[in-house]
């Protein structure tokens, strides 16, 4: 039986690519990846925060604005691994929602991860190994309501990861989706005044009614543990794992 190692400098020779890098499950999959012994790209729009990171963990910073194609263009295409995780909210009902922030949303959330793909996915397959990590969330499989572009963008991005897997199965390329709840990140921190408006209760009940209402894990997730996941799809001992949706939503979708 092979002995596949995860733990260690496992990927030792291998070069990363994150988007949202620059903090919350980003920086987290940044971090762990470069402990891994990968070289991490670090993207992100946030130029000072994605330099730190960088510096932190021997890596590169690449500050890009995701909603620019030709920005997007300029990434460097001899990559590995790739884990989208890069992403933005807006809450508000279907009637009022801003059709140019739906768009952003889309831009950056969809459209920047096929774009990265096209970019990298030559040099996986010329390389025979590759990893494709899309941060989707639990609102790739189930939807709420005042999250129409998010929801979308996150349904987008789980069929895009499964065209990826059959196209790159026989290159040796995987590609999946991990599927969090709510993460302790500041984007759901600012969820969580946002929702608390639209439904006019105290931000404490947002959370304990709200986001952690169809959880049996009645907590948060940190994003390093949406980090482990991440790492361990990008080892060889999950070779055999394409074309899923890993959820680690602490029972939201068990219902």
């Amino acid at each position: 039986m092979e002995n596949y190692r995860t733990t260690g400098q496992f990927l030792t020779g291998r070069t990363a690519l994150v988007t949202g890098a620059a903090g919350g499950i980003g920086r987290a999959c940044a971090h762990a990846l470069a402990a891994a012994g990968a070289t991490v790209h670090v993207v992100d729009l946030a130029a000072e925060a994605a330099r730190s990171v960088a510096a932190e963990i021997g890596g590169t910073a690449q500050v890009v604005d995701l909603s620019d194609p030709a920005a997007v263009d300029t990434l460097p295409c001899e990559v590995d691994i790739v884990v989208n995780n890069a992403g933005l909210q807006h809450v508000a009902p279907v009637q009022d929602f801003p059709p140019e922030r739906f768009a952003l949303i889309q831009r950056v959330m969809v459209e920047a991860p096929f774009l990265i793909l096209r970019r990298t996915l030559p040099h996986m397959y010329r390389r025979g190994w590759g990893r494709v990590v899309n941060i989707s969330s639990v609102h790739g499989l189930r939807a709420s309501p005042f999250k129409v572009a998010y929801v979308a963008a996150k349904h987008g991005l789980e069929g895009l990861s499964k065209v990826v897997a059959l196209e790159g199965a026989p290159h040796g390329v995987t590609s999946n989706c991990v599927n969090p709840g709510y993460v302790r990140t500041p984007l759901v921190e600012r969820q969580i005044a946002d929702q608390a408006l639209a439904h006019q209760i105290p931000e404490q009940e947002v959370v304990e009614r709200v986001m952690l209402e169809r959880s049996a894990i009645k907590r948060l997730i940190e994003p390093t543990e949406v980090a482990q996941a991440a790492l361990w799809l990008s080892s060889d001992a999950a070779a055999f794992m394409t074309g899923t949706s890993l959820t680690l939503d602490g029972g939201w979708t068990a219902h």
